[in-house]
């Protein structure tokens, strides 16, 4: 019976489904989500700058030698060492004086995407059997890899913890307990703590702040007043140690600007008096619990948002909840092709735009014509996704992202395009994090790993485990705030 379910299953399902539709999620919404957050390019130019439009994207093609540009298939690529890419088109919007002018640029050639084998770009997208073999295709290739200057490179799922939850866990042998949220906002990731030591005391880590910064003097600075924190701290074991708090805090007499100010000479010492309130309105705003908003208006937000870590905190070290486990599966996401794709190409746009800043500046300082075609470099942007893709070394520092498929076999092929890494480093023992632990049933590959140094960092997908390509949290927040389940 098994055999039969396993059969059926693997006849109507390609085992890296996953992987495309990622990457097809990517190619409808993550291109367009890092261009639309960009916005314009302000160069230093008065009552000048350029909209960034709507971006296009063909099917993978190459420039011959006599300059004209054909598609190409993935065999093609393999044999000519070429790279099996998309070439990506942009609108650029002049704005003078505040006035959109017409398009007048149209669209632009920026660079090129690498393009994933059997996605909804590719060639072989729709193509029936016949046309494959005629096309010097392997019907039965899978896909779910990039072609690079005619190598196989697959990306490598990454597992790591959930971005924007509380996770809450005893360090130092049980004498701290920390609740730790890695804030993450696209590419942006911020990890912010509430540790409360053995006394009771509690304090606030978060990038770019004051270390081991009072929690009263940070939830003053963002507008909470000593009653509202009390208010806030439910059940009674909570409110003792919040009470305790106000009583040791000099925080707790401050105004928010005192605060600020507070935060301002820890952040920026020996600078002038306004520089430091700004920098620590800066630091507040952009390094706190960013997933929650950067604007002003969300410090009342993040503040409660801080009382709630301290809240697990609390009941964690009074024994009425149990510690947060980090190997439990649901503390886990693998980020695949396409979340992988989204943070390099933002990476590479940021780069893209630097040097059109730079290329307009230089045109206007010369009084040249402006033609945004000859502002625009492709290289730019194609240079450093190739160079990430070609490497395998990523955005955040992390090495073995991109790896050359292994084609040793059909089976070994198939396994590589479902691996999952772990980011920890080799050489540290682990040892839980190697372990297998009970939550991975189903999910992941209970014996497959490597020996050696990797072993239970690098594990492998289960045969019938898929993994979901994420889904729009606001419209699940709106729905709750709509049933009075979430409040805002």
């Amino acid at each position: 019976m098994g055999s039969e379910i396993l059969e059926a299953y693997l006849s109507s399902v390609s085992l890296v489904q996953q992987q495309i539709e990622s990457f097809n999620r990517f190619l409808d919404f993550g291109i367009q989500k890092v261009i639309n957050k960009q916005g314009t390019i302000q160069p230093n130019i008065e009552d000048f700058s350029l909209k960034l439009g709507r971006v296009r994207l063909e099917k993978p093609s190459i420039i011959e030698a006599d300059s004209s540009r054909r598609s190409i298939m993935p065999n093609e690529a393999r044999l000519r060492n070429l790279t099996y890419a998309a070439p990506i088109f942009l609108e650029f919007i002049p704005v003078v004086r505040g006035i959109e002018k017409e398009a007048s640029y149209g669209e632009v050639f920026i660079g090129e995407l690498p393009v994933m084998v059997r996605s909804n770009l590719c060639h072989m997208k729709g193509m029936a059997r016949e046309q494959l073999i005629k096309s010097g295709e392997d019907p039965e290739d899978p896909g779910g890899y990039f072609i690079i200057k005619g190598t196989e490179r697959v990306l490598i799922g990454l597992e790591d913890l959930a971005p924007n939850r509380i996770i809450t866990a005893k360090e130092k042998g049980g004498l701290e307990v920390t609740s730790k949220i890695f804030s993450t906002v696209g590419t942006f990731r911020a990890r912010c703590a509430v540790t409360r030591n053995h006394k009771g005391q509690f304090s606030v880590n978060f990038p770019n702040g004051p270390k081991n910064a009072d929690l009263v003097l940070i939830l003053r600075a963002l507008g909470m007043t000593p009653q509202e924190m009390l208010n806030q701290a439910e059940p009674s074991v909570v409110k003792n140690d919040m009470l305790f708090n106000l009583e040791i805090s000099d925080a707790k007499d401050m105004g928010p600007s005192e605060a600020i100010l507070a935060i301002g000479k820890a952040t920026a010492p020996g600078q002038a008096e306004e520089y430091q309130k700004k920098r620590a309105e800066t630091v507040l705003d952009n390094y706190l619990l960013p997933h929650l908003g950067i604007e002003p208006a969300e410090r009342k937000a993040k503040a409660k948002y801080l009382i709630e870590a301290m809240k697990r905190a609390s009941l964690v070290a009074n024994k009425y909840l149990r510690q947060d486990d980090k190997d439990h599966y649901a503390n886990k996401r693998v980020k695949l092709a396409g979340d992988l794709m989204e943070e390099l190409f933002a990476y590479a746009f940021k780069f893209f735009v630097k040097d059109v800043k730079y290329q307009i500046e230089r045109t206007s300082a010369r009084g040249r014509r402006m033609s945004i075609q000859t502002i625009v470099s492709s290289d730019t942007l194609t240079e450093k996704i190739l160079y990430a893709m070609g490497t395998g070394t990523w955005v955040a520092g992390q090495t073995g992202v991109s790896q050359v498929l292994d084609r040793t076999n059909y089976v070994s092929t198939i396994a590589h395009l479902r691996r999952i890494k772990s980011p920890l480093a080799k050489k540290h023992p682990h040892f839980r994090a190697r372990d297998v632990h009970g939550t991975q049933w189903g999910k992941i590959c209970p014996s497959e790993s490597p020996e050696g140094q990797e072993v239970g960092l690098t594990k492998y997908l289960a045969m019938m485990a898929k993994v979901t390509t994420g889904a729009d949290e606001a419209f699940t927040e709106e729905k709750l705030k709509e049933l009075g389940i979430k409040k805002d």
